[in-house]
């Protein structure tokens, strides 16, 4: 019998661990932390040995395949030691490919692969294919192959999460863009950053087609140094594809699979600039998959973005309050700020994950009154916006932030949570920080009318 050790009892690991015993492993799970009451009972009703407060390395070193949870480095000591047994370290991904008989539409790049894959998901779901959505949003995959696989699958993939492939192989990949985020985990190197994207198309054949974003540097960058095999289509916001999608700004058009379609941007239910090319990708590989026109109209009309992204929470006194918690590096918050044309009250900040604010300067300046920093350490947020903006705040409360928000909007302006960092100084995560940002805006009262 085969061992498999899991590290990491999150939903990812919870799920390869089922998957793992469903297929015959002897199967260990391992997590540093503290594994939940609820867990602990799947994993025994599951007759699944399980350790929680740290990793036993000799047990660990015994398995002959490890699946680790994307968060762990493969730098740990731990794995360095088991690289250098020649025990294979992979991810839940990369395991659950292998006991699935669906085609793979993989989603990935720094900005936008969220939508993107919810949307592309909607847009076949609404069609009546039989397809599931994976990856790092929603259900684990292995755990929904537990119950059931599906012609098809529409997988979110992180960087961490491409870095555990061997043979996963989509049949369609979209990279909607590359832009500096978590250097941290890639030696401060872009270039190591890129490869990672990258090699999600790695087992790609001549028959699978990768989608690119042709205006994105990076992107463009990563083709010319790394041999693609896989077809290739562009999505673009400036020019005619004759093979692809593009924009002019008040429609999407689509060169795909022999056919052509026109949909109007007024037609979608998503708006913004960022939003459009999300359209675009998404579209571009339902098409691939069989949507047809009028299912692609009906669906881009039906689609309800999840929460956290570009969310309207509510309007007081004219004003707005938008939630973008997700936009946790700064070319999303630069989309969120060019979204709209109204006056904005920015509240940003949080974790710096070594960020170079430059490309929001001009925005920022144009377009931003009041900035309220919502973190532990602002100093840099200040010294980079500090003779940009007239007015800056700075707390550590949300609800505060939100106060001063109202404070100082007129009817017409935006508060905007946007905060191009990560939320782990004062949130467990974007989506906690979301909800207390929701929290507070659903509270606020109005302000009285003279």
């Amino acid at each position: 019998m085969k061992r498999i050790a899991i590290l990491g009892a999150g939903e990812s690991g919870m799920g390869a661990a089922m998957l793992a015993k469903r297929e015959g492993y002897a199967v260990f799970v391992s997590d540093a932390g503290k594994i939940s009451a609820e867990r602990k009972t799947l994993l025994e009703k599951s007759g699944i040995a399980y350790e929680e407060g740290g990793h036993s390395e000799e047990r660990i070193l015994d398995a002959d395949l490890i699946v680790k949870s994307p968060g762990i480095s493969p730098k740990s000591e731990l794995l360095a030691k088991a690289a250098r047994a020649e025990i294979s370290i992979i991810d839940e991904l990369e395991f659950a490919f292998g006991f699935s008989s669906g085609r793979v539409i993989a989603v990935t790049g720094t900005n936008g692969k969220t939508t993107t894959t919810l949307l592309t998901f909607h847009l076949m779901k609404e069609a009546g294919m039989d397809v599931g959505l994976a990856g790092n949003v929603g259900q684990s995959w292995a755990a929904q192959l537990c119950e059931a696989d599906h012609e098809w699958w529409v997988i979110e993939c992180s960087s961490f999460q491409i870095d555990g492939f061997v043979k996963f192989r989509p049949t369609f990949a979209i990279l909607t863009n590359i832009t500096p985020d978590h250097l941290d985990r890639y030696e401060y190197k872009i270039e190591n950053y890129t490869a990672s994207k990258f090699r999600l198309f790695n087992n790609m054949q001549a028959g699978d087609t990768a989608i690119f974003f042709a205006e994105d540097a990076l992107s463009s960058e990563g083709m010319k140094k790394h041999a693609l095999k896989a077809g290739k289509l562009m999505i673009s916001a400036e020019e005619v594809q004759e093979h692809g999608a593009w924009t002019d700004g008040a429609h999407l058009t689509f060169a795909v699979a022999d056919k052509s379609i026109r949909v109007p941007v007024e037609s979608l239910s998503i708006q913004g600039k960022h939003n459009l090319l999300n359209s675009l990708f998404a579209g571009t590989a339902a098409m691939l998959a069989g949507v047809g026109e009028v299912e692609l109209m009906l669906g881009f009309q039906t689609f309800k973005n999840a929460p956290h992204r570009m969310e309207l929470i509510r309007e007081v006194n004219g004003v707005r309050f938008v939630n973008d918690s997700k936009g946790t590096n700064v070319e999303a918050t630069a989309y969120a700020l060019a979204s709209y044309e109204n006056p904005l009250i920015w509240i940003a900040g949080g974790v710096d994950k070594g960020n170079d604010y430059t490309v929001l300067m001009p925005l920022v300046e144009e377009r931003v009154k009041v900035m309220i920093c919502l973190g532990r350490d602002n100093e840099k947020l200040k010294a980079a916006f500090g003779t940009r903006v007239k007015t800056i705040r700075e707390t550590q409360d949300v609800k505060e932030a939100v106060s001063w928000g109202m404070e100082h909007a007129e009817s017409g302006d935006v508060v905007l949570l946007s905060p191009a960092c990560a939320s782990f100084d004062l949130f467990k995560n974007y989506e906690d920080r979301g909800m207390q940002f929701r929290s507070a805006v659903e509270n606020l009262k109005p302000k009285a009318i003279a």
